[in-house]
């Protein structure tokens, strides 16, 4: 049974063992992370963790974030990121925590052939700057985070479908459902055509219940509940 038809399955963590072991799995066509998954992980050594990573994955995309709150110096890190491997993509946010647009920057890096992931990124306003921002010969990700849109009660379906359209005057340009809260959503980005989809190793787990009977599933959680109320000894 195909999992999914097109989209693209990408893990999202910072633990190498993890990475490692989801590798050997040909669902997963690639690999993000940022620093704030980094530095759940542990990770102390930025490069040396990327450098390692790239080395044991060295034929599917991955993506690094700079981490720099001014845009000379994201520059400067986008860089020396984009030196670390061929198929290592450059995270860029759409805007510093000033509020101040990356557009300008991620023009400049995407037409120097730079691949770029434009993360954070919430409003079709910002899908619209940062494609527009983009080289029709340079190939880039815009990472929509989804599941954020749905934690403010906004539906984020019909947005995506807006973005996808969007995303369509850069051949290039691949549009990314990020922060997914449950595995539905990845049928979802699916059925809309969406180039890939960040999902944490919990969801990725949990696509092996596809097809599954509700019969079944529904008996199963009863004996959970069952047999953890024996196991902790409960009674009344």
């Amino acid at each position: 049974m195909d999992i999914v038809k097109q989209v693209k399955i990408f893990a999202d963590g910072a633990d190498l063992n993890a990475i490692l072991a989801l590798y050997k799995n040909p669902l997963i066509k690639g690999f993000t992370t940022n620093p704030t998954l980094m530095r759940k992980a542990g990770i102390e050594d930025y490069e040396a963790f990327a450098r390692q990573l790239v080395k044991a994955i060295p034929d599917r995309p991955i993506s690094f974030e700079v981490f720099a709150d001014d845009f000379p110096t994201m520059e400067t890190q986008a860089n020396r990121i984009n030196t670390w491997a061929p198929n290592v993509y450059v995270k860029i946010p759409v805007t510093n925590t000033k509020g101040e647009s990356a557009a300008s920057l991620i023009r400049k890096l995407s037409y120097a052939g730079v691949k770029l992931n434009i993360t954070a990124i919430l409003t079709l306003d910002q899908v619209k700057e940062v494609v527009d921002a983009t080289s029709l010969d340079t190939q880039s990700v815009i990472s929509v985070f989804a599941g954020r849109i749905a934690d403010t009660g906004v539906d984020p379906v019909p947005l995506m479908m807006e973005a996808l359209k969007i995303c369509q005057s850069r051949p290039k340009a691949e549009l990314l459902w990020a922060s997914p809260r449950e595995v539905l959503n990845i049928y979802q980005a699916d059925q809309l055509g969406c180039h890939i989809i960040t999902v944490t190793p919990d969801l990725i787990k949990k696509l092996s219940l596809k097809g599954k009977d509700l019969k079944q599933y529904s008996l199963e959680t009863v004996a959970m509940f069952y047999n953890d109320a024996a196991q902790a000894g409960f009674s009344l």
